[in-house]
């Protein structure tokens, strides 16, 4: 008697263990959504907007034109289409045109070489600064009375890794490029992407500081100091639990119903065998 009443309980108990995980998979995931945390005709506090400035490494193109071509032409470097630099390789101008402006690299200490100007420190500088001081530069030298100075940057991005669609190196030639232009132009994140673990990676004063954001929660992400991307900085989204155990055999089917209906099974014809 006591073992049939034991067997019973044994099965009712594994009945609602494969009741409850039939629940629990069809049950919404809660941290799959963005930004729970807003609703209709809500105000969330942005982080304060952060232009990229020049730093070292960045690659500039600088373009001065003026009523007077010929006078222009000589603070422009311009590169042929093609050239060869060893036998059988060529090198080809990748933004394509016969007269293409040559792009400046700044150094370590934030200079570059400009035409006439010669060492010009630039960093630190947002693009229309740049192009503000070497318009007043050319003035006050009297080099052009009336120069119109175009900056573009031309290498800036971030790295993009983990669980998105597009993991890679995102270039971008904005002064303002957000971790949501970011992940949107990675392609966004994969359903097993972790929305409440996404790490943006930003060198500072020589070493790596690491953030952390929530994009379940809309106000955190947005007052987030790195909201507003700088470049060379890094984004890694991290798996969901069920992504992680899927890298060992077997490691969800412990959460599954079937594999709790089999055990059920498995249970039922022992204890049936041992009633009898």
């Amino acid at each position: 008697m006591r073992i049939r009443k034991a067997a019973i309980r044994l099965l009712g108990g594994v009945a609602l263990a494969v009741a409850g995980l039939s629940f629990q998979s069809c049950h919404t995931p809660k941290d799959v959504t963005y930004f729970q945390d807003t609703h209709h005709g809500g105000q969330i506090e942005m982080s304060n907007p952060v232009d990229i400035t020049v730093q070292p490494d960045d690659r500039l193109s600088i373009l001065v034109s003026s009523k007077d071509p010929m006078l222009a032409s000589l603070f422009n470097i311009y590169m042929p289409q093609q050239r060869t630099a060893t036998p059988g390789v060529t090198i080809t101008n990748s933004r394509g045109g016969a007269n293409e402006v040559a792009s400046y690299v700044v150094d370590a200490y934030g200079d570059i070489q400009f035409p006439v100007l010669g060492t010009v420190h630039l960093g630190g500088m947002r693009r229309q600064e740049v192009a503000e001081y070497i318009k007043n530069e050319l003035i006050r030298q009297n080099l052009v009375k009336d120069p119109t100075v175009v900056v573009d940057f031309l290498n800036h991005s971030v790295l993009v890794m983990g669980d998105v669609t597009k993991p890679g190196r995102v270039t971008f030639d904005r002064d303002r490029y957000t971790v949501l232009d970011a992940l949107a132009d990675a392609g966004d994140l994969t359903i097993s992407g972790k929305r409440t673990d996404v790490k943006v990676m930003r060198n500072e004063n020589g070493r790596q500081k690491v953030y952390e954001l929530d994009l379940t929660k809309g106000d955190q992400v947005m007052s987030s100091p790195v909201f507003y991307l700088q470049q060379n900085d890094v984004i890694y989204v991290a798996p969901n639990d069920v992504k992680k155990r899927n890298t060992t055999a077997n490691g969800n089917a412990p959460l599954t119903p079937s594999f709790w209906i089999s055990v059920a099974s498995f249970l039922t014809t022992v204890l049936v065998l041992i009633i009898k």
